[in-house]
């Protein structure tokens, strides 16, 4: 008699900013959902990786980094990365071994703890330091929380992921699967072109550009010759910020736009015709309505 058995769960993804979050989510689902770059602070709203894993379907939460909040964006990714723990039945707390327990750290892994919620500890980045070096950190996290277990493991190389993913299938409820076994996400395509828009600029451009820049999709047109027309709108905070990220004779702009354009055609599986505009909005990251527009809601007062 086959095993018909099913596991189903969610399984959020928290910590600082740059821990490697969104290159694990990538490695585990085997596909560029959640948008990676070397700053901090990239990823802005909760992203669902879909991963079949055997009979186990495990919801991967990708969420922003944990960090001190100024602006009403900034208060809204904080709240994000709290709610998609809070809604899991499992949460990692990824720590860039490297980096070490920094202040930020500290914070983040003793709200995990008061919780009470079932977490476990997830070194990241452990191919860049000594094995000597990892079990201090695990002993003084611990600390802090209750982790059920503890994995060593680096996104960028893959070392360690089999046995972790293993695990993290066995830990999950049983129950029915809530997506289709063949779908990776539930993020429109709508919000992936403009995700995948914004990763160029943070590539592309310096100091407060990406920061202060956001990136709407205004029109998604399937084509009878199987292509996509996009258009997209790339809001900045300040005159400034428009010129440079126009460039020279529109150099820099048309860069970027071919980037994601080539980026988008091979996760689309289909060409893709992309335009973009780019329009001066100042405070930008103090409109609920721009909020919304990537996927956030608006933080607690």
């Amino acid at each position: 008699m086959t095993d018909t058995l099913t596991r189903c769960g969610f399984a959020a993804i928290v910590g600082a900013p740059n821990a490697g979050k969104s290159t694990l989510l990538n490695r585990l689902v085997g596909a560029k959902l959640s948008i990676v770059s070397p700053k901090a602070q990239t990823t802005r709203a909760r992203v669902l990786g879909i991963l079949m894993h055997e009979r186990t379907q495990v919801l991967l939460v990708d969420t922003p980094g944990i960090f001190k909040p100024k602006r009403r964006l900034d208060r809204a990714m904080v709240a994000a990365a709290w709610t998609g723990a809070d809604d899991a039945d499992l949460v990692l707390l990824l720590v860039d071994s490297k980096a070490g327990i920094t202040a930020q750290v500290t914070e983040i892994a003793t709200r995990v703890g008061e919780s009470k919620r079932r977490a476990w500890l997830v070194l990241n980045k452990c191919d860049l330091v000594t094995p000597g070096a990892l079990l201090p950190l695990v002993a003084r996290l611990n600390e802090l929380a209750s982790f059920e277990q503890t994995y060593m493991v680096s996104a960028s190389t893959g070392d360690g992921l089999r046995e972790f993913l293993d695990a993290i299938a066995a830990a999950m409820p049983v129950g029915p699967l809530l997506y289709p076994e063949d779908d990776l996400t539930d993020v429109p395509d709508r919000l992936l072109a403009a995700e995948i828009v914004r990763e160029q600029i943070f590539l592309q451009t310096h100091d407060e550009i990406p920061y202060g820049t956001t990136v709407e999709t205004e029109s998604f047109q399937e084509r009878k010759d199987g292509s996509v027309r996009i258009e997209a709108t790339v809001y900045v905070a300040r005159s400034g910020h428009k010129a440079i990220l126009i460039g020279q004779k529109g150099s820099k702009i048309k860069e970027i736009g071919a980037n994601a354009r080539a980026q988008l055609s091979n996760l689309l599986e289909r060409p893709v015709h992309l335009f973009l505009n780019v329009k001066e909005r100042a405070g930008w990251d103090e409109e609920s309505a721009r909020l919304r527009a990537i996927g956030l809601q608006d933080p607690p007062a």
